[in-house]
């Protein structure tokens, strides 16, 4: 079963991207890095040693492009030592695309983090009622929504997929999840053994690549 780290975080952007600054301070630290889909840029802020650019159509962009629009980001192969994407691949129609690109800039690492749909569906789909963010059917057409619902076994299958087809090799994949009371996390596993504990209960998946030389 994947490795599972505890954080605090929860929804809060700011105490991610610190989350993100700290977890990954060696590979962020020091280098030229680009965030894709950086929103407000939060990052930017907090590597204050690093070359950074992030890119996105909305918040506070170095460079605005609209990646859902996007085959092939503006810049060259090996562009820069570090690339992440924080939780943006499942609103994007265009994924795949958006994912090879990411190894593509990058010349040594890629961080990549993707959201657990079924958490947030699950408690609302069990009891019959209530709504879930980026889902369901708006009178409105919404400013944004995910456009894929998957699990953590799928993302990690996903992942384990690419590295061969990209050139990678996963250094590390884990997941994390929200600080809980000890005893019903303990009944939880018992009840819900390996996989079946991530899907229902770990809020993220996350990789980390390093990109093969040649």
């Amino acid at each position: 079963m994947l490795k599972i780290e505890k954080t605090t975080y929860g929804n809060q952007r700011i105490k991610r991207s610190e989350f993100v600054a700290h977890r990954f301070s060696t590979l962020l630290d020091n280098k030229k890095v680009l965030d894709v889909g950086c929103f407000e840029a939060p990052l930017r802020k907090i590597l204050t040693s690093s070359d950074y650019t992030g890119i996105d159509f909305v918040g506070n962009p170095d460079i605005e492009i609209n990646l859902q629009e996007t085959t092939r980001l503006p810049f060259d192969d090996n562009s820069f030592e570090t690339v992440f994407c924080i939780d943006v691949l499942e609103h994007l129609d265009n994924l795949h695309t958006i994912f090879e690109e990411l190894a593509r800039v990058s010349s040594s690492n890629i961080i990549v983090s993707l959201p657990n749909c079924w958490r947030d569906a699950r408690t609302k789909i069990e009891r019959g009622r209530g709504d879930f963010a980026h889902y369901g059917l708006p009178s409105e057409a919404p400013k944004d929504r995910h456009r894929w619902f998957f699990n953590i076994s799928q993302a990690h299958q996903f992942f384990k997929d690419h590295e061969s087809k990209l050139g990678l090799t996963i250094k590390e994949c884990f997941v994390t999840e929200q600080k809980k009371n000890g005893f019903v996390s303990f009944l939880r596993h018992l009840r819900y053994p390996g996989g079946r504990y991530l899907n229902r209960y770990a809020q993220t998946i996350w990789v980390v690549y390093s990109k093969n030389s040649g």
